[in-house]
């Protein structure tokens, strides 16, 4: 089995989606956390770029990754800045605390790693679970606007030693069926022309109808949701390039 967000990968991630950067997001989920009180959990924190600039505006913020990797990069992140929140590693479906959130949020299509449909109403019913009377989640997904098997794409950073990392992606299988694909991407670092380190990755991404989404939501128990597109609260998407925000609340 390839995995996802090993070595590599977690250090294009953290160059490419640094801290700082947002596409909208960090003001959003900022936004819409400014009212809590009680801790927020981020499952699939990756590497802080939205826990961040939470936990400096003062929401209390906890995160797990399935990635020691992701992990590793965003305790860094967070000591660089003075910041030591609750880190820990752990599956969307199966993690269990003690602790009952005000708010969960997964924001950036994270969710969308779960192409089984088992293990999405897993980890749904488990966010429902974790989630105080009245809590609620805040979760993205986007559409799969590219389904064309073999088409290479390559793209390009320098490292932080001067040497740079290519990655060389592709869909090797779509499901239509079951909605997802299956991507293979390539890293490669090299230093003055020599490759030192490569590492193939196996990218599952699944894919939802909006409305579908919003009735699993309600099935599992959620009510209240809202369907944001870009990130503008409330206005419903009109496009398939537009990222989609569900926000729902467990009525318990």
């Amino acid at each position: 089995m390839l995995g996802y967000y090993n070595n590599l990968s977690s250090e294009v991630y953290d160059i490419d989606k640094y801290i700082g950067l947002s596409f909208g997001d960090v003001e959003f989920y900022s936004d819409r956390l400014a009212s809590c009180e009680g801790n927020v959990l981020e499952p699939g924190v990756g590497t802080g770029r939205i826990l961040i600039p939470l936990l400096e505006k003062g929401i209390k913020v906890d995160g797990f990754d399935v990635s020691k990797e992701m992990l590793k990069i965003c305790r860094n992140n967070c000591k660089n800045r003075g910041l030591d929140p609750k880190l820990f590693e752990g599956r969307m479906e199966s993690f269990s605390l003690d602790t009952k959130y005000e708010a969960i949020i997964v924001p950036t299509g994270t969710f969308l790693l779960l192409h089984k449909r088992e293990d999405s109403i897993s980890t749904l019913k488990n966010f429902y679970n974790h989630l105080s009377d009245g809590g609620k989640l805040i979760l993205d997904i986007f559409l799969q606007t590219d389904l064309t098997v073999g088409n290479v794409s390559t793209r390009t950073w320098e490292s932080q030693n001067g040497g740079i990392i290519t990655l060389e992606s592709k869909i090797v299988e779509v499901d239509f069926i079951s909605q997802y694909t299956i991507s293979h991407n390539r890293y490669e670092k090299w230093n003055n022309g020599q490759l030192t380190q490569s590492e193939l990755e196996r990218f599952p991404l699944r894919w939802y109808g909006v409305e579908e989404f919003k009735m699993i939501l309600e099935q599992i128990g959620f009510k209240d949701i809202t369907i944001s597109a870009d990130y503008k609260h409330g206005n419903y998407p009109t496009n398939s390039t537009q990222t989609i925000t569900f926000e729902a609340i467990a009525n318990k």
